[in-house]
């Protein structure tokens, strides 16, 4: 079970990178502009130019796809980042100090978890409707409580070890402790992490941009991309076949990367979302 566990999870690194690879240098392979427009070439379908057709506007698809990815994925994984740093601070802190920042931390993560995680992103980017740092900020704010609850919960058995009981006494300080002790305990845990909000937050923002309160066109992204094809979903099915087959495969690579729930030391994540 176990080996057939870690397959699983290879082969959703595996997915996960050859999107974030597309993503990254996808525009440059395509090397057309997703924002040039020809009414002429409106609604073409797949062929040897364009390979996944064009929009009403003539636009490349392939283009506009590539491009979304690499601000969807850029964006999710800026955000992932500052929250799970964030988030395994805090959760160090609130392990070590488990009667002082312990509880004002938890009753912050209470309060962030009873609001409906998309909720709370949309109403951080209303500040700034259409801009890339409130929906950045919204993203983080609501991402940061799963590495926090995570560290919290792995760290406090560690720190109440014997090997670091015995670190103490030989009077070796707190970057002893990190570096030898805590961050070989969290160090898998967080990349997983890391890859889960990233795929939570490309979702998050398809769906904030599917219902137009997320960025605004002629960005390309995917939740735009899916609503500027809907009009056209029976006479140009490719438009909306493209957005959605790249959500679907960076679904599959998030459960696929899923630690085992028997074997995790929380429940499973997003429980807000």
């Amino acid at each position: 079970m176990a080996v057939g566990r870690r397959w699983t999870q290879w082969a959703g690194w595996c997915l996960l990178a050859m999107l974030s690879v597309c993503a990254a240098f996808g525009p440059h392979w395509v090397g057309l502009d997703p924002h040039t427009q020809d009414l002429s070439q409106s609604l073409r379908p797949p062929d040897a130019m364009h390979w996944l057709g064009t929009d009403v506007y003539g636009r490349s698809v392939l283009a506009r796809l590539c491009h979304a990815s690499r601000l969807s994925m850029g964006l999710a994984l800026l955000a992932s980042l500052t929250a799970v740093a964030v988030g395994a601070s805090l959760g160090v802190l609130a392990a070590w100090r488990p009667h002082g920042a312990a509880s004002l931390l938890d009753g912050v993560a209470d309060t962030v978890l009873s609001v409906p995680g998309l909720l709370l992103v949309l109403m951080v980017s209303t500040l700034a409707p259409g801009e890339h740092a409130p929906l950045y900020a919204g993203l983080t704010l609501v991402l940061w409580v799963e590495p926090y609850r995570v560290c919290t919960v792995v760290s406090r058995p560690v720190l109440a070890g014997p090997g670091v009981q015995a670190s103490r006494l030989l009077g070796l300080g707190m970057v002893h402790t990190l570096r030898h002790h805590l961050w070989p305990a969290l160090s898998p845990l967080l990349s997983t992490l890391l890859a889960l909000g990233t795929a939570q937050a490309v979702l998050a923002m398809a769906a904030l941009g599917f219902i137009g309160v997320g960025l605004h066109p002629p960005t390309a992204e995917l939740g735009l991309l899916m609503t500027e094809a809907l009009p056209h979903h029976e006479e140009a099915p490719w438009l909306m076949a493209a957005p959605v087959a790249w959500l679907c495969l960076l679904v599959l690579a998030m459960l696929l990367l899923r630690p085992d729930s028997s074997n995790a030391a929380v429940g499973p994540p997003g429980g807000n979302r």
